[in-house]
């Protein structure tokens, strides 16, 4: 991957990782898939009046508004409100990386190599350890629905694939157009009209930053930077960086709501950074060093 790139895409998972703490901002004035509805509302208007449909069939914005909205960030909002930390969360959902390499090795023939093997199994240990923490910063239905919403990803990252689509912008603004509806009227099954009540009586600055952060630089900068990446280059060479989400994640926990960082966490970090430079450089490395 070129530097510039390169770089992009690391400041694309600081902006991520931080993202989770402002996700738990919004969500304690705003129900989990209304403040996902409100999102990706915003993300489709009014940006679709005056971007051209991408020439791709319909059931990938279809497919991909309803996975990347619904399936990926309803239930990781959800999964924060049931009391899983912002930096936890940004940790398990890195389990995407390793769906979506399995994937993209299975249906596009991208060969692994044994430093990705090993870096990403290394990285996995560092995710499977926090089942050890015991600080009070895990739910098991939190763990759950965010590992749910992994999966989502890597999916959405699937799909982005197989359009070929060059016009990513655009396929982002369009496939936002249908999340909004089904969130709202998941909410509305869930809770009746309570969420809508406590939306408009408990609105707030703080709702409104995360709801504006979560719509501009998160998701039609960050994504749309990051499917660009996707399309350019192999999923086996992008997707291992977002391993550099939680990082950013647990240190954005820590600064806005002072999540403690026991033994454990730092464990887990360490593991999954080295396992990110293993997969990533391990090659380049061990040429260096034969030199």
């Amino acid at each position: 991957m070129k530097l510039p790139h390169l770089l992009l895409a690391l400041l694309i998972t600081a902006i991520w990782g931080v993202n989770f703490s402002v996700i738990k901002l919004g969500l304690h004035s705003v129900d989990p898939f209304i403040l996902a509805g409100i999102r990706f509302t915003l993300c489709a208007l009014p940006a679709l009046l005056f971007i051209k449909k991408p020439p791709v069939p319909w059931r990938y914005l279809i497919g991909y508004g309803l996975v990347f909205g619904i399936g990926l960030w309803g239930l990781v909002n959800l999964g924060i409100k049931t009391g899983l930390s912002a930096g936890i969360a940004s940790l398990v959902l890195q389990f995407s990386a390793f769906f979506t390499l399995l994937a993209g090795s299975g249906l596009f023939k991208e060969p692994l190599s044994r430093y990705q093997l090993a870096g990403f199994a290394l990285s996995c240990a560092g995710l499977l350890s926090i089942f050890f923490i015991t600080d009070g910063s895990v739910t098991f239905s939190g763990m759950v629905l965010v590992l749910a919403g992994a999966l989502a990803w890597s999916m959405a990252n699937i799909i982005i694939k197989k359009t070929g689509t060059k016009q990513v912008f655009a396929f982002l603004v369009w496939s936002s157009a249908f999340s909004p509806i089904p969130l709202f009227l998941l909410d509305w099954l869930v809770n009746g009209a309570s969420g809508y009540h406590s939306l408009i009586s408990h609105m707030d600055m703080r709702a409104l930053f995360s709801i504006l952060f979560q719509v501009y630089p998160n998701t039609l900068f960050g994504y749309w930077v990051w499917n660009s990446l996707i399309k350019r280059y192999p999923v086996s060479t992008v997707a291992p960086l977002s391993l550099l989400v939680p990082v950013f994640g647990i240190l954005g926990s820590v600064m806005i709501f002072g999540e403690h960082v026991p033994a454990m966490k730092i464990v887990a970090l360490a593991l999954i950074i080295t396992g990110l430079a293993i997969g990533l450089y391990g090659q380049r490395l061990q040429r260096y060093f034969m030199k």
